[in-house]
């Protein structure tokens, strides 16, 4: 996507000031991951078994609720309302999305503190290091993108279980998507859960999963409308 636009940038400048033609010469990037990519079950049940503490709550954050890397590494007490159990956040484009927790997730989070701001990822990650005196310093960082840290670690992770395929935390959101929309085929219902301004956002996760039309749908939207309303 990036390189397409830079091309085409590239040729605007060419055809109003004269810049070098140099758009023939960037090549599309090869490396972009398909949008198709989702994690098994045996993938993920591998990973939450070997997963400590703070790494188990992370990956069940990102699968079951589908929420962003970024975003649940910063989620605290004042996302949680432990009565309704339910988690209220927003999203990276300023959308408010309100989750029910799972019966997993809830038992983590009644084990963090309700009296901090202090996300409850790291709460957990604390605890495992006082109790073992980790070494490493993974969530220490007080400055940086924590969600890429994390992420950082769920590699590491997969990559000490065997697990050979490319797959990111993102995959575990996506995943959830396309689970939902198979049980569902709602869009809507999808959108929600992502917590996308723009349905077309929604769409882009899930073009390759969208339902083929069926014949039948289509011959009877040839019909004349008197037999489309006899039929109804």
């Amino acid at each position: 996507m990036y390189s397409a636009r830079i091309r085409h940038l590239l040729l605007w400048l060419w055809m109003n000031y004269g810049a070098p033609k140099l758009d023939d010469e960037i090549r599309r990037h090869s490396g972009i991951r398909p949008r198709n990519v989702t994690v098994t079950d045996d993938e993920r049940t591998c990973l939450l078994n070997a997963a400590n503490d703070h790494m188990r709550l992370f990956i069940l954050l990102c699968s079951d609720l589908a929420i962003r890397a970024g975003t649940t590494a910063i989620i605290n007490a004042e996302n949680y309302n432990k009565n309704r159990g339910e988690l209220r956040f927003d999203t990276k484009k300023a959308e408010t999305v309100t989750l029910p927790v799972t019966a997993e997730i809830r038992k983590m989070l009644d084990r963090c503190s309700m009296e901090t701001s202090e996300p409850f990822v790291r709460q957990l990650w604390r605890a495992e290091r006082s109790r073992k005196r980790q070494g490493g310093r993974p969530l220490e960082r007080e400055t940086g993108n924590q969600g890429n840290i994390l992420t950082h670690e769920f590699q590491r992770l997969k990559n000490k279980l065997g697990i050979t395929r490319r797959i990111t935390p993102h995959d575990l959101r996506r995943t959830t998507a396309v689970a939902m929309f198979e049980q569902t085929h709602d869009i809507r219902d999808v959108q929600s859960l992502l917590g996308h301004r723009s349905l077309q956002s929604t769409i882009w996760y899930l073009d390759h999963d969208l339902r083929p039309v069926k014949r039948s749908n289509l011959e009877l939207i040839k019909r004349p409308a008197w037999a489309r309303k006899a039929v109804a």
